[in-house]
């Protein structure tokens, strides 16, 4: 044993460790400069897609004479602790410009008064109405509906989690497509029309999903979005941006290559009947919505079956972004820990001979780059730094490491500002335009890299914490967004629509 330790030491002692480190610099260079053209491609694809898209729906985004054939649609509406902004965003449900929908509220286990505000509100009582129980789920106390209101129910059950809560609202929907919408969020009146249109063109389609923007700093009143501002806060600021990034960018590129991964769990439609023959939402991860997708490719492809998962680029929902550090650490945590257990949990879909794009392209990209991307980026960071100091590499080699990797995400950001001003232009004042390219360029200094260490943490919880579940914790919201509202009913929901389509015009100009 002695001697073999003995050689063991001798064997590192041998190793040039200087050139080994600057070796190792100069691969995390090429791996930054990889990734980062892999997203300016993904760049060029978006920009592209959506430039025709605009021209196809610049004038009327449905004809009128289709609205009747559109298919009914299930909005399941998960709760726990909401009762801040629930009824707020159920109101916004009311206003919905659709043929035919239902709502249903799913009360999972609140501590709050998220049940009694959604009882008051809306004149809510226990009725004897069938459950069946086609997914399993906490036990459900009781259902309610409104006399007032006759398109709102509410299910309220045992905590089990917001997955087990969408699978109870799934076992009492009754139309053949649901759409799950977050309790602290905000539709427009079209909403679920342009997130369900895709279903109307390709029979083929199985899921659809919509862009989600930050609410911080707009007005609400009623349940309609009244005003669209930027935040007044650097934090959600930076979200914003990440968000156009996001969505109009990485989502809208694979979504032409059929190979999108994940539909927002604050805003997607599913057909009902395939998410529950593959067993409906999965309780044992906290990234449900992307892990229902992923699992919606893997079980598709499996059967050979041709099906389409959709995205529509259009400014459709409206969400509340973290405004306090601890918030936003406990969300970046949770997304990346669900991006790895959907990832591990359906490896198989890698490099499967039926896997198509989706698993010869997507899935390695996120494997690479989103999965392995922050512990990467954060090792060169400091290997570089240290290295730099240390004098064990020149200045150059460090500023030319720095343009790059700060350089090209400033460019990734002030193209995505570029592409929102092009297409739907919805922040035009010159105020709202600089401090959004003021935050794309920050971010660039210190919140990113802070979001990757949080995401590596994620990583290493994933990690060292396989096959136990992980609670989900708590987001503080502000709810400014939410001004004094008179009572409403479902009469007046017209003259409030029109209000806000003066407000919000997502259509191009000419």
């Amino acid at each position: 044993m002695s001697a073999y330790w003995d050689a063991l030491v001798r064997y590192f002692q041998q190793i040039d460790w200087v050139h080994l480190l600057v070796s190792l610099q100069w691969a995390f260079l090429g791996y930054f400069l990889a990734i980062n053209l892999a997203y300016l491609i993904l760049n060029y694809i978006s920009a592209f897609h959506i430039v025709r898209y605009m021209r196809e729906h610049r004038a009327h985004y449905l004809p009128h004479g289709l609205r009747q054939h559109q298919p009914p649609v299930s909005i399941v509406l998960p709760a726990h602790n909401e009762a801040g902004s629930v009824v707020t965003s159920v109101r916004s449900l009311l206003k919905t410009d659709y043929p035919q929908f239902e709502i249903v509220v799913v009360n999972d286990g609140s501590s709050d008064d998220t049940r009694k505000v959604l009882i008051e509100a809306f004149g809510l009582v226990r009725v004897p109405e069938a459950y069946r129980r086609r997914l399993p789920t906490e036990t459900v106390e009781g259902v309610y509906a409104s006399a007032r209101f006759p398109t709102i129910r509410m299910v309220d059950k045992a905590n089990g989690g917001k997955a087990d809560a969408i699978n109870a609202g799934l076992n009492c929907a009754r139309y053949p497509l649901f759409c799950v919408i977050d309790a602290d969020s905000i539709l427009q009146p079209e909403s679920l029309s342009r997130v369900v249109r895709p279903f109307l063109e390709d029979a083929r389609v199985v899921a659809s999903g919509g862009v989600v923007r930050v609410l911080n700093g707009c007005t609400v009143k009623g349940g309609m979005l009244e005003k669209v501002d930027v935040p007044k806060r650097l934090l959600p600021t930076f979200q914003l941006v990440e968000y156009l990034r996001g969505f109009l960018f990485g989502r809208m590129g694979w979504s032409p290559m059929n190979a999108l991964l994940i539909i927002s769990g604050a805003f997607g439609v599913f057909s009902k009947e395939r998410v529950i023959a593959i067993g409906g939402y999965r309780r044992a991860t906290v990234g449900e919505d992307m892990d229902l997708v992923v699992r919606l490719h893997r079980n598709l492809r499996e059967q050979k079956r041709d099906y389409r998962i959709r995205f529509v680029p259009d400014p459709v929902c409206w969400t509340e972004a973290p405004s306090d550090l601890a918030s936003l650490k406990s969300q970046r945590i949770r997304w990346q820990r669900g991006l790895a257990e959907s990832l591990w949990s359906n490896l198989g879909l890698m490099l499967n001979p039926r896997g198509g794009t989706v698993g010869w392209i997507a899935f390695p990209f996120m494997l690479l780059f989103e999965f392995l991307g922050p512990m990467i980026e954060v090792t060169g960071y400091v290997a570089m730094i240290v290295l730099w100091i240390l004098g064990l590499i020149p200045l150059y080699a460090f500023v030319v490491f720095l343009a790059a990797a700060i350089g090209l995400g400033v460019l990734l950001s002030v193209n995505a500002m570029l592409l929102e001003e092009l297409s739907f232009r919805l922040y035009t004042r010159p105020r709202q335009q600089l401090w959004l390219f003021l935050a794309a360029v920050l971010e660039n200094f210190g919140y990113r890299q802070l979001t990757s260490v949080w995401r590596v943490t994620g990583m290493l919880s994933w990690l060292f914490s396989m096959g136990r579940r992980h609670q989900w914790g708590r987001i503080n919201r502000d709810g400014s967004w939410q001004q004094p509202h008179e009572e409403e009913h479902p009469e007046g929901a017209p003259a409030a629509i029109a209000t806000v389509a003066t407000t919000v015009d997502v259509r191009p100009t000419p």
